[in-house]
């Protein structure tokens, strides 16, 4: 198969290149995979191309591009990331939904895809994996035949990808789903990602454990995952769940409900609601900080900081003598070290003495391409207070 010549002018140090990189281009649409040359005329690789996006390449594989077949690398990829979860990780065994491939990390740039039962969800961060659907839902049928797709895509990447996302048609837009013994339902219609945070898994299971006789709060609790978590396996003495969103939070008591737990869901603003328990002197054993990404570009990084910061001071006031502080960011522009920073800037704001014990990231089925550091982007940090 021929592809559209596309010439670098340098080569990038990661799997994207950025139009400066980018020498010529021979009669590309947006979307198309391109065969990648360098600057000596040799073969690249291929990539999705898209001179709209401020990332022009999505290299995804270094093959040759006059013997390569995009069904047959499609069908691969696929293959290798479904047998990593299902052989390697084993996650049938205690989970119904996870995350069957992740952009650069299953060498599939742009996509991410959670099973959810019988459904999966691919959502797509480029063009380029938009317009190849219909061939991704083939390779995934070769693994689950049954499986019933649904599509995804923010508006903010359908704005800078220039693609518009048609609406969903099909009968059942959710489903419940196990992980760990904790029952989830899951709408795939709405809310943040796919409709739920399978990153969060092994993270949600270890707070659990910090939870037993204690008073949980569960702060931007999205549908109550650690909440749940806390109530369910936790044995926790209470649990609050602090969402802004109606719909977030209203599924947070039904997926209590389903768990036949007690869950107090409060709808309301995060920083007011905190701040409404400090004043009422109100204290917890287990305090859970997980906020919606506040650093999405570089434009609203000293903003986005900033509110890690304000976050960061309020939940570690509202820890009691002892208790435990578990604080998470899933900004990627944030590294590790930085979110320590914070953390650290937060508690002396604060006033309070802090022990970092622990910190952990994305689950397992979120591998991280070497060459792409950036696909780490969830940090968890893990402290006692005093």
């Amino acid at each position: 198969m021929n592809y559209p010549k596309v010439k670098l002018s340098h080569a990038p140090a990661g799997p994207n290149a950025f139009r400066r990189m980018v020498d010529s281009c021979e009669l590309a649409g947006p979307g198309d995979v391109v065969a990648v040359y360098d600057k000596h005329g040799s073969p690249y690789g291929l990539a999705l191309y898209n001179p709209r996006s401020q990332i022009m390449l999505r290299i995804f594989t270094r093959e040759n591009p006059e013997t390569f077949n995009i069904d047959a690398f499609l069908k691969k990829q696929v293959a290798k990331a479904v047998s990593f979860r299902r052989d390697i990780l084993n996650l049938e065994r205690f989970s119904n939904a996870f995350r069957l491939a992740y952009d650069y990390g299953d060498g599939l740039p742009g996509l991410t895809a959670d099973i959810y039962g019988e459904h999966i969800v691919l959502e797509f961060y480029s063009l380029g994996m938009y317009k190849l659907a219909p061939r991704l839902e083939t390779a995934f049928r070769e693994h689950f035949p049954k499986a019933i797709f649904h599509h995804r895509a923010s508006s903010y990447t359908q704005e800078m990808e220039g693609f518009s996302l048609p609406p969903d048609v099909s009968a059942v837009h959710k489903a419940r789903v196990n992980e760990n013994g904790v029952l989830f339902d899951v709408s795939f219609s709405g809310g943040h990602k796919t409709g739920f945070f399978c990153d969060q898994r092994e993270n949600r299971l270890y707070a659990s454990s910090f939870a037993a006789g204690k008073k949980v709060i569960d702060i931007c609790s999205y549908t109550g995952g650690f909440g749940v978590y806390a109530a369910r396996l936790g044995g926790a003495d209470s649990v609050t769940c602090v969402e802004l969103d109606p719909e977030a939070s209203e599924l947070s008591k039904r997926n209590a409900n389903i768990n036949k737990v007690r869950v107090d869901a409060v709808c309301a603003d995060a920083f007011t609601y905190m701040r409404q328990m400090l004043e009422n002197k109100k204290r917890y054993g287990l305090v859970v900080l997980d906020p919606y990404k506040l650093v999405s570009n570089r434009e609203e990084r000293e903003k986005g900081i900033f509110k890690y910061k304000d976050f960061n001071r309020l939940a570690l006031a509202l820890v009691e003598e002892g208790g435990v502080f578990a604080t998470c960011s899933c900004s990627g522009m944030v590294s590790m070290e930085e979110f320590s920073y914070i953390v650290r800037g937060a508690a002396a704001n604060a006033g309070r003495r802090v022990q970092i014990f622990k910190k952990t990231g994305a689950g397992p089925d979120h591998p991280v391409a070497a060459d792409y550091p950036e696909g780490e982007y969830l940090k968890c940090v893990w402290a006692r207070v005093f």
